[in-house]
């Protein structure tokens, strides 16, 4: 049996990411990389999937036009998309990948994606945070 675990803890730290915290147990692996905007990313081994989420703001209750300009946005993004949690308040940028076949590039592509939402999308995301 491969050790998924491992095998993306390995490709997180080829790939330059600072590792904050790991628990093997629950097979999630924290990152960071402030010149990308990424803080306390959680991925998370959860065979058959690799679940990559980053927590970006909380809304309130009148958001009508966060979530339309956050929906339109996602057609936009390579991997991964805008999502809200059970709350319906928090926006987390959330990706999943197959683990069985996953490679060094396919994570990259993914985190890759992430940073370059933060970047191209941070004015916005800093607005739409402050209402």
């Amino acid at each position: 049996m491969k050790d998924n675990f491992n095998i993306v803890k390995n490709y997180v730290l080829d790939l330059g990411y600072t590792i904050t915290t790991t628990n093997e147990e629950d097979q999630i692996i924290i990152i960071d990389d402030e010149s990308s905007g990424i803080k306390n990313c959680a991925i998370g081994c959860a065979d058959p999937i690799l679940i990559m989420e980053q927590y970006l703001m909380e809304l309130d209750d009148d958001s009508k036009e966060v979530f339309q300009s956050l929906l339109i946005k996602n057609r936009d993004i390579i991997h991964g998309a805008f999502v809200l949690d059970e709350t319906g308040r928090k926006v987390i940028f959330r990706d999943t990948l197959q683990i069985a076949n996953l490679d060094l590039n396919e994570l990259e592509g993914s985190l890759n994606s992430l940073s370059l939402l933060l970047t191209e999308y941070a004015d916005e995301l800093i607005k739409f945070s402050k209402k």
